[in-house]
């Protein structure tokens, strides 16, 4: 069904996803990448052509706005939050959107990649889509809905709110945060710069998604330090990095990998490697719905090193365990509030609360962390992180109606978490 949101949501999207603001974990600097400002530069442009207030940016590079109430006195204070970065994991530079109107329920084909195709037969929920406004890319990089469409979403509710002031809604305080990608743009200091009571996330999949779950994570970091001599003089003495750190990845179990989990087992992911006979950096990402079986897994990694240094005396072997984010089901099951606000806002439009569980972790995850409860809804994109990436612009404009919902049924003191 088209909506009165369809046309500015598709315009958004267009022209947010040509931007390229992709992440790099491999970075120091604040935000990882400077072209994650282009995106965030743009959106502060528009706040403020749009009426909103307070807009800013502020130490973190996390863009700050605030939507001013229509009732007096109201209380509490909501926050809406979506990310400005693409994934690291595949090509981001040069997206070419394409728009297909009134899809036909087909497969379909990608003009820069003629052996790629997107079908309802491998991804089941695109054949509920026929007659919908199909977005994805060129077939050579991802979209990037993940997550322009969440921003997209949380720009239009923003500007339909500022533009129709007779709807009553208390204060809205938005916030465009860069890095979520590589769990570095919230950090604990954006609850004070917030200054709200709850916030959602506009960062998830299917209309009627709710998540007030996630993994819980930690990254794993470890250097193998080889002997480095002329393989011609090496026996005896030459202690290869690149040998010893494939003994490390074999020994991992072969049942906790990403490609052998679902639902709510945990896994250990080897995503980057460098190095060469002499040294071998390697990184992991631990993931677990729950912090004993987290720390299993690092101490799993742990022993798995050790036991390969035990090996080989001439090497040194170090492995770091560190903290990203924690499930935020740990402080949300505390009060759920938020999530009640939530599940009424979804069934305002239509649709029947879908409850589930982020095999992954949100900007809502660090956040709830640090204090603002925070959970996770729906925007509508798909197949993430790659050139597969898909989007509804109908599933994106039920997004926005749960927004608006949102806004008015939090405006007053009764619905308040």
């Amino acid at each position: 069904m088209r909506t009165q949101f369809d046309a500015e949501l598709q315009d958004r999207l267009l022209r947010y996803v040509v931007i390229d603001s992709q992440s790099d974990d491999a970075s120091q600097t604040v935000p990882s990448t400077r072209c994650q400002l282009d995106m965030s530069r743009l959106l502060m442009t528009e706040l403020i052509e749009m009426g909103a207030q307070d807009v800013s940016l502020n130490e973190d590079s996390v863009v700050l706005a605030t939507i001013p109430a229509t009732i007096e006195n109201s209380t509490p204070v909501m926050a809406w939050l979506a990310h400005v970065d693409t994934a690291p994991q595949f090509n981001a530079t040069g997206v070419k959107p394409v728009v297909h109107n009134v899809y036909n329920g087909g497969d379909i084909s990608f003009s820069e990649a003629p052996n790629l195709v997107l079908s309802p037969h491998n991804f089941p929920y695109l054949a509920e889509k026929v007659g919908e406004d199909i977005i994805t890319a060129s077939g050579t990089t991802l979209l990037g809905a993940d997550d322009k469409a969440g921003v997209a979403v949380v720009m239009t509710a923003a500007r339909h709110l500022l533009k129709n002031k007779n709807l009553p809604y208390g204060n809205i305080r938005i916030a465009f945060v860069p890095d979520e990608e590589i769990g570095r743009g919230v950090t604990p200091k954006l609850p004070a710069d917030l200054q709200s009571d709850f916030a959602f996330t506009f960062d998830g999949s299917k209309p009627g998604e709710i998540e007030y779950e996630s993994f819980s994570a930690d990254l794993g970091r470890i250097t193998v330090t080889g002997v480095s001599i002329h393989p011609g003089w090496g026996k005896d003495k030459l202690v290869n990095a690149l040998s010893l750190a494939a003994k490390i990845t074999l020994m991992l179990p072969a049942n906790m990998t990403p490609e052998t989990t679902e639902g709510r087992q945990g896994f250990i992911h080897l995503i980057a490697q460098s190095g060469d006979a002499a040294e071998v950096e390697m990184q992991f990402i631990l993931r677990d719905f729950e912090l004993n079986g987290l720390l299993a897994k690092g101490a799993l990694l742990r022993n798995i090193c050790s036991a390969v240094a035990a090996t080989e005396p001439l090497a040194r072997i170090t492995c770091e365990i560190s903290h990203q984010y924690r499930n935020m089901r740990y402080w949300l099951e505390r009060d759920m509030g938020p999530v009640e606000l939530a599940k009424a806002a979804v069934r305002d439009v239509g649709l029947e609360p879908i409850m589930g569980e982020i095999r992954g972790g949100t900007d809502g995850s660090r956040l709830t962390e640090f204090g603002t409860p925070c959970p996770n809804i729906f925007c509508g994109m798909q197949n993430v992180h790659g050139p597969l990436e898909w989007v509804s612009v109908q599933d994106m404009a039920k997004a926005t109606q749960v927004a608006l919902h949102l806004a008015t049924r939090a405006g007053y003191s009764d619905e308040k978490s």
